[in-house]
């Protein structure tokens, strides 16, 4: 395996829908002795296959890669694209399927209210379906912040990409380093069945359920996502 800084390994992170650095802030301070981070850019294009392609043509030539909910879609398109230069794979809080009619009018439906009645509170209405109920108000305004911060072109480029993504299901078998399934237990938005559909597919992948979060585990539970991740990153290639 290629190596960054200090023997570490190279990692590629991949942030999800109207999200950017801050979601892994705590992987990055967690995981700082065992990998050399690059957060993958998300933000200028409408398409999860360029998403990809502009990842691959930054990122050093063999690299780990976790993405949560719209990263694991890049994450799963970076594997289909130069599965050579994947050294391990980490899908948090996503899956494997394309979007249906019903899901993709459900995205158009939120780009159009953000146009009509505003991005954040439509921002603000979606903390329903990214963290559990139970939440503290402070991570709810850092994840309201962060949406704020990347705005609204880019959430509408990045929902038009999701629209359009492939089905990914049958490339799962094919993979073939070491693989981390993750998800919160309280994800409404790629529930817990969504994971195992994946986990049982990749042969090898570990599969993991973080209790008392929902679908933005790395930040709702960012000790328990990051040992996770340890775990993943400290297992033979």
């Amino acid at each position: 395996m290629s190596e960054g800084a200090e023997g570490r390994q190279p990692l590629v992170l991949i942030p999800g829908l109207a999200c950017d650095a801050a979601l892994w802030e705590a992987q990055v301070s967690g995981l700082w002795d065992l990998a050399a981070f690059t957060i993958g850019d998300t933000l200028r294009d409408d398409s999860i296959a360029v998403m990809a392609s502009r990842i691959l043509a930054n990122a050093p030539e063999r690299f780990a890669v976790a993405g949560l909910s719209m990263g694991g879609y890049v994450a799963l398109e970076i594997w289909r694209q130069a599965p050579g230069r994947v050294t391990r794979l980490a899908l948090l809080d996503t899956n494997a399927r394309a979007d249906n009619r019903h899901t993709s009018a459900m995205r158009r439906g939120t780009i159009a209210a953000a146009e009509q009645r505003g991005y954040e509170a439509v921002a603000r209405e979606g903390l329903a379906r990214l963290v559990r109920p139970e939440a503290p108000a402070d991570l709810r305004e850092r994840v309201v912040a962060m949406a704020l911060r990347t705005g609204f072109e880019v959430y509408a480029r990045q929902q038009n990409a999701i629209i359009t993504r492939p089905d990914s299901r049958d490339d799962l078998t094919g993979i073939k380093v070491p693989t981390l399934v993750l998800v919160g237990e309280q994800d409404a938005l790629t529930p817990p069945a969504l994971s195992e559909e994946m986990a049982t597919a990749i042969p090898g992948a570990v599969l993991e359920r973080i209790a008392d979060s929902g679908h933005l585990s790395a930040m709702e539970q960012p000790a328990a996502v990051t040992a996770a991740m340890r775990r993943w990153l400290e297992r033979p290639a």
